[in-house]
């Protein structure tokens, strides 16, 4: 029996439909309403992100190096190579099915081999493939070229930060973590993070560096493989344990550029977000001054002794830029992430069980190693999860506890 379609906007008509139907069509409209309404909200209020991705992007991140730009030129000059071969190859294709069918009078051919045919659908391919590989080259090869860099930096990847150190050049000596900028975690683990336009991308401590100096970055990790990606510098490249690895750019623009870990890295993947600030060569050199300032001010001397007080003071601002992430600011942990307040180890009086874990991780990297805090940041969040919360345990720990347990 045929069946018919009846348009939505006719069954407001039909007042013979049951009551339950009618219901059904006016959720349905609702609905549909209210989601096309929050979607034009979103896309009004989320922009194009200068330097990161943009609403709607199809294309490739807008290129401020010289090797960005030869990249988007290679992906245009192949991407055409391609349509023509697919043209080519399907018109071929579908005339010989339309013009040589059966139905008109042709009777299939019957051949065995061609040696020409042979010879051209061997030597045709290695041709364009010889050719595309010989525009690439060029640009490979200036890829691969860190020499004669004015600055390199180190760039570690960590579950899941990143950690700079600046080795050579202006700025030699600076070093410090960028990590996620809490509020984005929040947003994040509430379901219904705000429209912004750097979701997910804004960091507490941007790389810094001065517009049209050779920039080399080393990568290298401390736990499992990441990959340092700028997409608008045209670089990625894998940050793998014990293997050191270098890039580098040239931006030729000043602003904010963006990109991430690149490699699946562990369950914080999608929170590690990379953030490179170019300057002028005046700013950067003031940015250099005052950074030095503020790291010979954050300097300690390993031997001091602190008062519980203080170094609790301490350990908070370190634990809220480290750990509330996961253990969250009532240290209670969520999932599987162990609860800080009333633990075992925390509340345990054999203070090394805990520096252990804090020096080494534990879980297969569940929880990752903080090698690359200093030893009183380590000795000052230990002292703060003891004595925070339920945790009233008297205990201190001092840095040169975790000086002693580094040897």
């Amino acid at each position: 029996m045929p069946f018919q379609i009846i348009p939505l906007e006719s069954l407001k008509m039909k007042t013979s439909l049951p009551s339950c139907t009618r219901s059904w069509h006016t959720m349905l409209r609702a609905a549909l309403a209210l989601g096309a309404g929050a979607q034009a909200s979103v896309a009004l209020a989320v922009n194009d992100l200068p330097g990161g991705p943009a609403v709607r992007q199809l294309d490739l991140h807008p290129a401020v190096t010289k090797i960005a730009e030869q990249q988007h030129w290679l992906h245009y000059a192949v991407m055409g190579i391609c349509v023509v071969i697919f043209v080519a190859v399907f018109g071929v294709m579908f005339y010989s099915i339309l013009k040589h069918r059966k139905s008109v009078g042709h009777k299939p051919a019957n051949f065995h081999e061609s040696l020409g045919v042979e010879i051209a659908w061997t030597v045709i391919p290695f041709i364009i493939v010889i050719g595309m590989g010989a525009m690439a080259t060029r640009t490979v090869v200036a890829m691969k070229d860190t020499s004669n860099a004015d600055i390199t930096i180190k760039a570690t990847g960590y579950q899941w930060k990143w950690g700079y150190d600046y080795l050579k050049g202006e700025g030699e000596g600076i070093g410090f973590l960028s990590t996620l900028d809490n509020s984005h975690r929040l947003m994040s683990d509430s379901g219904k993070p705000a429209p912004v336009d750097n979701y997910l991308l804004k960091v507490d401590n941007p790389l810094v560096v001065p517009v049209d100096r050779k920039i080399r970055i080393i990568t290298t990790a401390n736990d499992v493989i990441h990959a340092w990606m700028v997409p608008a510098f045209g670089v990625k490249q894998d940050a793998i344990p014990g293997f050191v690895r270098d890039t580098w750019f040239r931006a030729e623009k000043t602003g904010d550029f963006y990109g991430q870990c690149a490699e699946l890295c562990g369950k914080e993947h999608a929170y590690m977000p990379i953030h490179v600030k170019v300057l002028s060569a005046q700013d950067y050199a003031k940015w250099v001054e005052g950074k030095k300032k503020e790291l010979a001010a954050k300097a300690d001397d390993p031997t001091k002794v602190w008062k519980l007080e203080d170094l609790a003071a301490r350990g908070e601002k370190i634990y809220t830029a480290n750990c509330v992430a996961c253990h969250q600011t009532s240290g209670k942990g969520a999932g599987p992430i162990k609860a800080l307040d009333g633990s075992a180890l925390v509340l345990d009086a054999d203070k090394s069980k805990q520096i252990a874990i804090m020096l080494n991780g534990a879980a297969n990297g569940a929880m990752p190693a903080w090698k690359q805090l200093s030893d009183t940041e380590i000795a000052a969040v230990i002292t703060y999860t003891k004595n925070n919360w339920g945790n009233k345990t008297g205990q201190v720990v001092q840095p040169a506890d975790i000086v002693a347990a580094r040897k």
